[in-house]
């Protein structure tokens, strides 16, 4: 890894830059690109810098975006990656953000991206909003706007549960989690299991899982970057600490609903909702006759907006789980639209 950091693997402190030989350098394969355990040698569009922390009884480090307006509105926005995202797929929101006066900080997560892939570490969204918290309070940041997207929203929700009176809008956007999952019937995961799972992850399968959910069915060229990115990370030296990190953070997400608490959110929240989304974690594994029943977006977003106090809902007909992705400019405008205060 560079910028001096060192990542936990297999109980021994390794640098990243060793496992890489070069930290910029991207290697490639007969697979395709293969980028570093942090995403060395993968570019992000703006600069990337590190926050050094000390959590569970480890230094880590949580790679993020800070970009200031030219001309300030007073607010910022915190923008959180879904699990098969980064900071950097926020792109376009980003540009429409800070145009609109808005200061963003797009963190990437501990065991994603561009951050410390710890061997051994307790994933849970109280967890990852703590430190989330912790990034916010060394920058300055009070009371931003919180948007989530993906697992990302479930993270979101939790934040604006922990920190109610930090956060002056929540943002969901497409969150998993709008269901549970378990309780409908998906069997139990183990991590080896999922484990096995992500050891198998490549671009062919990220691109027609990502062009049936992400964007309904549609497919663009300038999509491809995120698909080298995560087969890219996926593909590099440190796989396995990539897999195994995303086989704790699956758990997580499975074992760690949020929905049973919409009721206790008390911030201002927005809802914003690509229709044609059917996402469901581990669908595949589910019975066959559930598997139809389950990613309901239409149906789980109208439930949601019911059951957090005074949501607002806004509907994407024609997209599915990134709408900020699919279509930057209509998402950007109704996110711009929905946060700005009277």
């Amino acid at each position: 890894m560079k910028f001096r950091i060192w990542t936990i693997f297999t109980g021994v402190a390794l640098s990243a830059a060793v496992l890489m030989g070069s930290a910029s350098a991207q290697q490639q394969t007969e697979q395709g690109p293969a980028y570093g355990p942090e995403l060395e040698g993968f570019d992000y569009p703006f600069p990337v810098q590190r926050f050094i922390f000390t959590s569970q009884r480890q230094s880590l480090q949580m790679a993020y975006l800070d970009v200031k307006p030219d001309h300030p509105n007073g607010q910022t926005v915190v923008l959180l990656h879904g699990k098969n995202f980064c900071s950097a797929t926020w792109e376009p929101t980003i540009k429409d953000l800070v145009a609109a006066g808005y200061r963003v900080v797009a963190p990437d997560q501990i065991g994603f991206c561009k951050s410390t892939k710890p061997a051994a570490y307790q994933f849970t969204f109280r967890e990852l909003a703590g430190n989330t918290h912790a990034l916010l309070a060394k920058l300055g940041v009070e009371k931003p706007v919180v948007v989530g997207h993906s697992t990302g929203g479930m993270l979101a929700a939790h934040y604006a549960l922990l920190y109610p009176k930090e956060v002056s809008h929540l943002v969901l956007v497409n969150p998993v989690g709008l269901e549970d999952w378990s309780a409908k019937g998906v069997p139990p995961i183990s991590i080896d299991r999922w484990y096995e799972r992500e050891l198998k992850t490549n671009a062919n399968g990220i691109r027609a899982y990502e062009k049936s959910t992400y964007y309904a069915g549609q497919w663009q060229d300038r999509y491809e970057r995120w698909v080298d990115m995560l087969a890219g990370l996926n593909n590099g030296p440190g796989k396995e600490a990539v897999a195994w990190d995303s086989a704790l953070i699956y758990d997580m997400i499975m074992t760690q609903p949020v929905l049973y608490r919409f009721g206790d959110i008390s911030v201002p929240t927005l809802l914003l909702i690509g229709q044609k989304d059917t996402t469901a974690i581990a669908k595949d594994l589910a019975p066959p006759e559930l598997r139809p029943k389950l990613g309901n977006y239409p149906e789980l977003g109208k439930a949601a907006a019911k059951a957090i106090p005074g949501a607002k809902l806004v509907e994407f007909p024609e997209l599915g789980h990134a709408p900020q992705m699919s279509d930057p400019e209509g998402f950007d405008k109704a996110l711009i639209a929905g946060i700005a205060k009277p």
